[in-house]
């Protein structure tokens, strides 16, 4: 038995404002989660901007991949209006104000933040080194780094996230499409180790008993998610899981 999982808000407080937005941010802080999770990718310019989708379709109706656009150019699209038509009952106007902010940007809004930090980072086997490498000249001089986890799918990234900023904490991301991959648990604990990663962040299906079991004998932390259901609270409590990522962090307070 361990005790409540702290909750993460995915990408803010996103049931309640547009994604990966101050105003996500915003909500997720004035609710009292205990952290905040983000992604992160590079533009044209090789700034890390915080941004999840490879694409501009589903979140401002462009055609433009994100490493099409300059941080400047991004920096002028609307991310929240999508919101306010996907969800009219939970509608703002301010959100049309909402922009692509940078990771230092972000960095620079959550700096009174107490809790921590998820920053996913969005890469391919191609542009990882560059993007680990441009987030960690960010975090490492940041007085937030004792409380930034950085994670990713792409597991390459993490080896590089240890060169380039050595005392960043970081966590192996997996997907419920692992299964397919590894069929015994234990090849994602094997997994996790190999590349040197502090924790696991996997998808709440995959988070068996017995794989947390084997987690906690490794000594690494687990994080689920996105999980919106409370019930896992209790599932969190039993089987020694550290964090919950949700889309809606009041539903935990």
């Amino acid at each position: 038995m361990s005790g409540p999982p702290l909750i993460i808000a995915h990408r803010g407080a996103s049931a309640h404002a547009p994604e990966n937005t101050f105003a996500a941010f915003q909500e997720a802080i004035d609710v009292g989660a205990d952290g905040i999770e983000f992604d992160v990718r590079l533009s044209r310019d090789g700034v890390p901007v915080v941004f999840h989708d490879e694409d501009l379709k589903r979140i401002a109706g462009r055609a433009e991949k994100i490493s099409d656009l300059t941080a400047a150019e991004l920096a002028e699209i609307d991310i929240g209006s999508w919101f306010n038509r996907a969800f009219p009952h939970r509608s703002r106007s301010e959100f049309s104000n909402e922009r692509i902010k940078t990771l230092a940007e972000t960095l620079g809004f959550l700096s009174g933040f107490t809790g921590r930090i998820f920053a996913e980072l969005k890469c391919t086997l191609a542009d990882a080194e560059e993007l680990s490498k441009s987030v960690c000249t960010l975090i490492c001089g940041s007085p937030l780094l004792p409380r930034i986890i950085v994670k990713s799918f792409t597991l390459t990234a993490i080896p590089y996230v240890r060169r380039f900023c050595p005392d960043a904490r970081t966590a192996a991301l997996f997907e419920p499409t692992v299964r397919s991959v590894l069929r015994k648990q234990k090849n994602i604990i094997g997994l996790a180790e190999q590349v040197g990663a502090d924790g696991l962040s996997m998808h709440y299906t995959l988070a068996t008993a017995r794989l947390c079991r084997l987690a906690r004998a490794n000594g690494l932390p687990i994080t689920i998610w996105t999980v919106d259901d409370t019930k896992w609270r209790e599932r969190a409590v039993t089987r020694g899981i550290g964090a919950i990522i949700t889309n809606d962090p009041r539903l935990w307070k």
